[in-house]
């Protein structure tokens, strides 16, 4: 783990963690590391002072940072998409009836009357959710969070 001392176009300085250089480069890159103190994600490296232990005095702990604010680590744009992706997944699956990797058949099922009408959701492949839009049945993908693949 490589600790950062960060400034944002504003001059807060805060500190990150991150497993590697090239992970920092990636984040910043893509907005996702921003100001704890005004959200911004302009930030860049501060100057920093390598930490160098001192022999003559080794039975001195040294305390542990603590952050004023908690940094985050995602930006606030991608954190409130994901609320709501969030909550769009708890309203489809509290007013619908799941049906797993049947969902291709039981919507066809549905749109020819062979089964009750009623709001499902569950699995199909691009394949399948191709083959019921060209048959004029009417489905709509929800995106998967990071977390639902964990």
């Amino acid at each position: 783990m490589i600790r950062y001392n960060l400034v944002c176009e504003a001059a807060h300085g805060f500190e990150c963690w991150f497993p590697s250089s090239d992970s920092y480069e990636t984040q910043v890159s893509r907005g996702l590391v921003t100001c704890p103190h005004c959200g911004s994600g302009s930030v860049s490296k501060a100057i920093m002072a390598p930490m160098i232990a001192r022999k003559d005095r080794a039975d001195v702990p040294i305390p542990a940072p603590t952050p004023e604010t908690p940094v985050r680590m995602i930006a606030e744009p991608e954190r409130k998409l994901r609320e709501m992706i969030k909550a769009l997944h708890d309203h489809v699956a509290a007013h619908s009836e799941h049906v797993g990797e049947r969902f291709a058949e039981e919507a066809r099922k549905i749109h020819y009357g062979e089964a009750e009408g009623r709001s499902i959701h569950g699995q199909a492949s691009l394949d399948e959710a191709r083959a019921l839009i060209d048959e004029g049945i009417e489905v709509a993908p929800i995106p998967m969070l990071p977390d639902d693949r964990n």
